[in-house]
């Protein structure tokens, strides 16, 4: 890091330039001047859901895109999406107070019998950043726990992942599951995973395939846009 950039003022750029900044700042996965500039853009009289966003969702959209083209590795996207979650503890608690649109939300976990959580922790992540409220599982869900989670949190997504092709096919239990409970289609399912492609999804009855974090959030807001046409349209 050269001198200069340490002589940045985040409260002396304006509005324009500060947002600047936290996108590069989002980037690099400075997590400190992320939440600095978020402090200052609502000191500024900013609304939360503005600041989410216009600085937040706006610099991770980069951070998803660069990912997407191999630009940016799991490692930097992990680090972007950490300074992302530092803005987003501040502006949390303010978001629910104002009850502010959200972009949709999603509960994800990996499967049963698989304990691996990289890919699952980053579509998380990401998910959050593009404005999603995300319910995140952890690992080695049984179908109970997906159900469990959907009746307490109503999502519009459920999310599953899995990296080894043994506990592959434990996606399938958790659709049949839904089928047989005749929510199915309530819910968007996505499915992820290395081992996965989208064959699979489609012979398993999941609503699509997503074969990274950046393919995952541009696939659940296209659903979600459907989902809010077909409701305007009913």
């Amino acid at each position: 890091m050269s001198d200069e950039e340490d002589d940045i003022i985040l409260s002396e750029l304006d509005d324009e330039e500060l947002v600047q900044q936290m996108f590069d700042d989002l980037y690099d996965g400075l997590k400190d001047e992320i939440m600095e500039a978020v402090n200052i853009l609502l000191e500024r009289g900013w609304a939360p859901y503005r600041v989410l966003t216009e600085a937040l969702v706006g610099g991770m959209t980069i951070v998803g895109n660069d990912f997407r083209d191999g630009i940016l590795f799991v490692p930097e996207v992990l680090l972007a999406a950490n300074a992302m979650k530092g803005g987003m503890s501040i502006l949390k608690p303010l978001l629910a107070e104002t009850g502010a649109p959200r972009m949709g939300s999603m509960v994800i976990g990996t499967v049963k019998g698989d304990i691996h959580d990289i890919g699952k922790n980053l579509v998380a992540m990401m998910m959050e950043g593009a404005g999603f409220e995300v319910v995140d599982l952890g690992i080695n869900n049984a179908v109970d726990a997906y159900l469990g989670a959907m009746a307490e949190h109503k999502p519009d997504i459920l999310g599953m992942s899995a990296l080894l092709t043994t506990t592959m096919p434990y996606m399938k239990v958790v659709i049949d599951t839904m089928k047989e409970q005749g929510i199915r289609d309530d819910y968007i399912v996505l499915v992820g995973g290395a081992p996965l492609n989208e064959e699979f999804g489609k012979a398993i009855g999941a609503d699509a395939y997503c074969r990274d974090a950046a393919v995952a959030v541009e696939t659940a807001k296209k659903f979600i846009a459907r989902k809010h046409n077909q409701m305007a349209a009913g």
